[in-house]
């Protein structure tokens, strides 16, 4: 078909007013599960320490008629320290920018601080639930809290080779090998000897999948109604009770933490602060900052299997 003759068209038009939608689209991964199942306390230095303890072995034994009292010995409970870690992001906007009408936006320099208080978020995520060893720090080296990963020694399941001493200090890799229902149970299993009660499973997106099919269902797929298929797991009902199945994509896949969130918090020094950077030109920066670490309240009440596929 023929254009018409002289039709003054967009090609030509140098004056049309440019289409700028008001909707800004980010699809970054936000979630941050581990951080925001567990709970929160305020501690007053960097190091910051709580104690554990466990009742004495159950005993069957009775007692004679008319027994002289064999006094027991006490026992002490044990004592257990993490570091605080310093974190932060910042934002630099010009004044001309600052001043100008951005699509989307009322203001440039609020919108910054709103992603990086989002990417702050996941960094805490990371360095909460990696295997990041416990680090004190000094004038040139920086201090780290020891994540969830450096702590659990009780209940785990690892590959040949790999091992953890806990306490905070990294554990170290083992071959990888897939995830099995068995292993899971096998760990579950010694969380209940433990006494540990979890409820929740934090698994990278392969092994989420992995979860999901499952032989405990009767099929890997379950029909829902004519227009919908059910092919994941979410919650996983065990001999000694129900973990609630969770993806995430700041934990390392090689690794399933199931986690009771009782017994974990992220303990703050300071908390998300905003602070002005001096200005020395025409723009202003703006740095959100926070300080904290992860207590384990009792390690036992944890449990991984580590040393997983990823693909």
């Amino acid at each position: 078909m023929a254009k018409v003759t002289n039709a003054f068209d967009t090609y030509t038009a140098t004056a049309d007013r440019e289409d700028l939608s008001n909707i800004i689209y980010n699809i970054s991964p936000m979630q941050t599960p581990f951080m925001s199942s567990i709970g929160t306390r305020n501690v007053k230095n960097v190091v910051f320490d709580w104690q554990t303890e466990s009742l004495p072995t159950p005993s069957a034994t009775g007692e004679l008629e008319g027994f002289e009292l064999s006094r027991a010995a006490s026992t002490a409970t044990t004592r257990a320290s993490n570091v605080c870690m310093i974190s932060k992001r910042d934002a630099t906007v010009t004044g001309s920018q600052e001043a100008s009408d951005a699509a989307g936006k009322r203001s440039e320099m609020a919108h910054q601080l709103a992603i990086m208080a989002k990417a702050l978020k996941r960094d805490m995520e990371e360095a909460l639930c990696k295997k990041g060893a416990k680090t004190t720090g000094n004038a040139s080296t920086a201090r780290v809290t020891g994540g969830f990963e450096s702590w659990i020694t009780t209940n785990d399941s690892r590959g040949t080779n790999g091992a953890s001493t806990g306490g905070g200090a990294a554990p170290t890799d083992g071959t990888q090998r897939a995830l099995t229902e068995t292993l899971l149970k096998d760990v579950l299993e010694l969380m209940f000897a433990s006494g540990a009660e979890p409820n929740l499973a934090i698994a990278g997106p392969h092994n989420k999948q992995v979860i999901s099919g499952f032989t405990g269902r009767s099929q890997a797929r379950q029909m829902i109604d004519a227009n919908t298929v059910e092919a994941s797991v979410s919650i996983y009902s065990s001999d000694f009770g129900e973990l609630k199945i969770v993806p995430s994509n700041r934990s390392r896949d090689r690794s399933l933490l199931l986690v009771d969130p009782e017994f974990a918090k992220v303990s703050y020094l300071r908390n998300f602060e905003t602070v002005d950077i001096a200005t020395i030109g025409d723009a202003d920066t703006k740095m959100i900052v926070v300080e904290y670490g992860l207590e384990v309240s009792n390690e036992a009440a944890h449990g991984i299997v580590a040393d997983l596929s990823t693909s």
